[in-house]
């Protein structure tokens, strides 16, 4: 499962009248969204979308027997239609793996409601809540960021607040990949920070990246190199909010700054998604 992108610029004003349950959007901040895609190259297609496909084509060829099919959160397909499509297929056991490692209620749990919902039952479901300290994933990452010189900062999609006093386990499960993933490549200078906060009027977990580039600057930092650890695919929030704000912000501070490349397809990445559904489903893994 994925959170889905819109397929083209018509696209938009639906994408997000859907993620925002049909509250209404204030034009300025649509006109803005929508430029955003158009200035990223998104007319007539999406290459997330792209990617979230090739991403299922590959699992399915790497698992050999085990279909696999693709259900958006936001998009199309949904996350019901996959659902049929596997009863269809006569699954009597389903698994549910989104693509995004960290546990929260307000994400993670959002998809397995909706997949709980269109099951209705009538398949045994076997959800992987979350794959955040996931060796195999874990180092791919460090993989990424072993040996650089600079200051490594790694970051994830921000929240709410208020999931802290709810006991949500979300900033925890980040802070433990970040430190897996340093220790794994013997990384001596690096933070954490939260990127692509949404305007809802209500606090927001922090620091953000612009605020901590400049925290940085103020240390005596020259050189970044991001490594988004919330995200594991090409989305908006890194070609625009890293790619362009964060490195635009960079650059006024007079700072380099670099990100990772993303797991996307990666052979790799396809083989710790196929090593968590082979233990979801109980069958022993290759790795």
């Amino acid at each position: 499962m994925a959170y889905g992108s819109p397929e083209r610029l018509a696209d938009v004003p639906e994408y997000y009248a859907d993620i925002r349950g049909g509250r209404p959007i204030r034009p300025d901040l649509m006109d803005d969204l929508v430029e955003r895609y158009r200035r990223l190259g998104i007319e007539d297609g999406s290459p997330l979308n792209a990617i979230t496909e090739q991403t299922r084509a590959a699992l399915a060829l790497e698992l050999g027997d085990v279909p696999v099919f693709t259900g958006m959160k936001h998009w199309t397909p949904r996350i019901a239609e996959a659902a049929e499509r596997a009863l269809d297929s006569g699954a009597e056991t389903v698994v549910g793996l989104v693509l995004a490692p960290h546990y929260s209620r307000l994400s993670i749990g959002g998809y397995r409601q909706q997949l709980e919902d269109a099951l209705a039952g009538r398949a045994e479901l076997a959800f992987v809540e979350s794959w955040h300290d996931e060796p195999r994933f874990v180092e791919l990452l460090a993989e990424r960021v072993r040996g650089t010189d600079a200051h490594v900062v790694f970051t994830a999609h921000s929240l709410p607040v208020r999931i802290l006093e709810e006991g949500d386990p979300y900033k925890e499960q980040l802070l433990q990949t970040a430190t897996a993933i340093a220790e794994r490549a013997a990384l001596s200078d690096w933070t954490f920070s939260f990127q692509s906060e949404s305007e809802t009027g209500e606090p927001w977990l922090g620091p953000d990246i612009l605020d901590h580039l400049e925290e940085l600057h103020e240390r005596g930092v020259h050189e970044v190199l991001v490594c988004p650890i919330g995200f594991v695919a090409d989305h908006l929030e890194i070609r625009w909010d890293l790619d362009h704000e964060a490195a635009e912000r960079a650059g006024e501070l007079g700072m380099r700054l670099e990100r990772i490349e993303m797991p996307n397809a990666d052979p790799a990445f396809v083989r710790v998604l196929a090593t968590l559904v082979r233990r979801a489903l109980a069958v022993p893994s290759e790795a």
